[in-house]
This record gives C-alpha cells, structure tokens and sequence, in this order.
C-alpha cells in the first residue's frame, strides 16, 4: 500500500492500480476506495461512475471510513446513482463516527444547514469540534459561526474571532473573510483597517464570496499607504505570520 501510494501521489496512478487492484480483489477495503476514487476522476482509467460505485460499495462495507465518505459524496452530488441525501448522511455519519476528519466537517454542515436534514446545531458543533481539532480549516469557521449567530450556544464575539483566526491561519478562506470582517467591525478583537484588509485580500485570493461583502467598505477607509502596507501584510506565508 506504500508502495501504490507514493506512485499515485507522483502521479503515477497506472502503477498506483496495477498494486491496488490484486489487494482489492483480496478484500482490502483501502484498495478497493482507491480504485473507486480512480474511477471517480478519471485517475489512471476512464471515468465510469458506475465502476467506481461498486468499487466504493465494497469499501464501505468492508468499514473502510474513506470508502463510505466517498460513497456518500457520490449519493449527496447524484454522480452515478440517484441523489439520495438520507443515504448520503448515514455514510457521512458513519464515516465521522470512525474518526474521519472531512466527514465529521461534511455531517456538520449539513446539521448546520439543515437542508437535507433536520437541523441540529449542537451536533453540527460537536462534529465541527472533532473536525477542528484535526486541523480542518473549515470546521474551524464554522464554531466561530456558530459562536457569532449563537446557534445552540450564546453569543460570543471572542469566541467567534478566536475561531475564525484559527480558520484563517489553517488556510479557510471564509474564515479570513469573517476574520477580517471582525477586525473592521471591532467585533472580538481590537479595530484594526489594515489587519482586515490584509485578511480580506487573502480570503478574495482564495475565492471566498464572503469577502465580497465587506471588501470595497473595509478598501474605501484606507489611504494608499494603508492599502500598501495591508497588500505587504497578506503576502506573508500564514506559516510565518508573526
């Protein structure tokens, strides 16, 4: 499995299937997502969402949490299969419920949301918490949404500014459009133009139509030298903000 793996991540996806596929045969659920998700996107082989489904139903039930997170995505999109969100959240689940990080982020929009079920604001935290804490971005965003809409908790404007920081340093772009947002605004953390620029830039770079709301407001306050220094600012690598 090494082996294949570092030949897909070269991009070497023929060699990466020619190891998969004797271990899927012998019933190696991680093979068998592998497969799937080549069949998926066309890595190695030609598309068919047919094969790659088949490839995934043996993953997921073989409790591969990879397998059954990618299933699901196949259901809530409708690629292949008939659109089917009820089935959709239980693979999600299942998959967050073995430790899956992109899962547990994906379940908790959906209680967050409530579109394709019903709406559960505190499961959406406790999913988002156990997203964030290994490191996705985007579950990160979304506890500081729900600290600032007070959704099954109070409001917390800190608390939404701590999380959206966290966000915005892990690479979210709405969470340095909500970060910059706060600094313009003063909410949770001290007024500071330049800072929520500097974020606001970073989050429209990384196309977060969040951005866009507070954008040219947060630009019209700024004098060129402001402006220049925000542009410095958001060209430093988050890895090395101070």
């Amino acid at each position: 499995m090494a082996e294949a793996l570092a030949a897909a991540t070269a991009g070497q996806y023929e060699a990466a299937l020619n190891i998969w596929e004797p271990l899927a045969r012998a019933g190696n659920a991680r093979a068998q997502n592998n497969i799937g998700a080549c069949f998926v996107d066309g890595l190695g082989v030609d598309q068919d969402l047919d094969l790659a489904r088949r490839w995934l139903e043996l993953a997921a039930e073989g409790g591969d949490p990879v397998g059954r997170r990618n299933l699901a995505t196949l259901y809530f999109k409708g690629q292949g299969v008939e659109q089917d969100y009820a089935r959709a959240a239980d693979l999600y689940r299942a998959a967050a419920e073995d430790g899956d990080a992109p899962a547990q982020d994906m379940l908790s929009w959906m209680l967050l949301e409530g579109e394709v079920m019903p709406p559960d604001a505190t499961e959406a935290g406790r999913w988002a918490m156990a997203a964030a804490e290994q490191g996705v971005g985007s579950s990160m965003t979304r506890l500081g949404m729900i600290a600032h809409n007070a959704l099954g908790t109070d409001r917390d404007p800190v608390e939404a500014a701590r999380w959206w920081r966290k966000g915005a340093e892990a690479g979210d772009a709405d969470g340095q459009a909500m970060l910059g947002a706060a600094y313009h605004l003063g909410a949770g953390v001290p007024h500071d133009k330049i800072a929520a620029f500097a974020w606001l830039l970073r989050a429209r770079a990384g196309h977060s139509a969040l951005a866009d709301r507070f954008f040219e407001a947060v630009r019209g306050t700024l004098t060129p030298e402001e402006a220049a220094a925000a542009q410095r600012r958001a060209a430093i690598p988050l890895g090395e903000l101070p």
